[in-house]
């Protein structure tokens, strides 16, 4: 069984997302015979990098909001990771351009390792405050998921692997998908933003059961980014 997923490595319900599918899937009695591919998606292709920038005010500033409203958001989405199982650190978040970070995962998926590089960039970004646009950076996450650092010094220092990427964002636009996370069960049943585990198993265990469908049914929505900037909570 497939599950392809649509993510930007800055969308904090991504990485959530990514840990409820995880708990889901250790609860499903196919797991072994799931294959997961993730795919590019860019919340804001036209970012610019910025190191040194302070987040809370980047975004209270782009959402015509006081840097104390930002905090307030940031700390709820803080605590809904914590939640999760994971550590979320926006006061030492880079604000960075995802595109080349995107082109390492589509290399990375040339070896199988998109799994591995989604969770160390998301790890970069949300716990250690790394600039993710950075190539030293990009570098170091190829080589500690097992890529050969010719391979991604070649994919860094070349426009390799963007038409990938381009692909990906395009798919994304003919399916219709507002915002990430999304997760696409073979082909038949869509999940979009990062719903509790118990959703997550009982789309699996549908789609298990009815290969024979052949349309997405059964859309859910919430815990969801989308490309004007919001993150939100239903």
């Amino acid at each position: 069984m497939n599950i392809d997923i649509w993510s930007d490595i800055m969308c904090p319900f991504c990485y959530i997302g990514k840990r409820k599918l995880e708990a889901a899937l250790n609860e499903f009695e196919h797991k072994d015979e799931v294959t997961v591919k993730w795919h590019s998606f860019q919340l804001d292709p036209t970012l610019q990098s910025q190191p040194g920038t302070d987040l809370y005010g980047y975004v209270a500033e782009h959402k015509g909001q006081s840097r104390e409203w930002s905090v307030g958001i940031h700390g709820q989405l803080t605590n809904t990771a914590a939640e999760n199982g994971l550590e979320y650190h926006f006061e030492k978040a880079v604000i960075a351009n995802s595109f080349d970070a995107h082109r390492l995962i589509q290399l990375a998926k040339k070896h199988g390792l998109d799994g591995a590089a989604e969770e160390q960039l998301f790890k970069a970004y949300f716990t250690d405050g790394k600039d993710i646009s950075n190539h030293n950076t990009l570098m170091q996450v190829g080589i500690d998921i097992g890529l050969r650092a010719v391979e991604v010094g070649e994919m860094l220092n070349s426009d390799a692997y963007a038409e990938a990427v381009h692909a990906d964002i395009a798919h994304a636009q003919e399916l219709g998908i507002r915002g990430v996370p999304f997760f696409a069960v073979n082909d038949r049943y869509a999940i979009s933003g990062a719903q509790p585990k118990e959703a997550f198993l009982q789309t699996l265990e549908h789609a298990w059961k009815e290969y024979a469908h052949a349309s997405v049914a059964n859309e859910l929505e919430d815990g969801i980014c989308t490309p004007d900037g919001s993150c939100a909570v239903k």
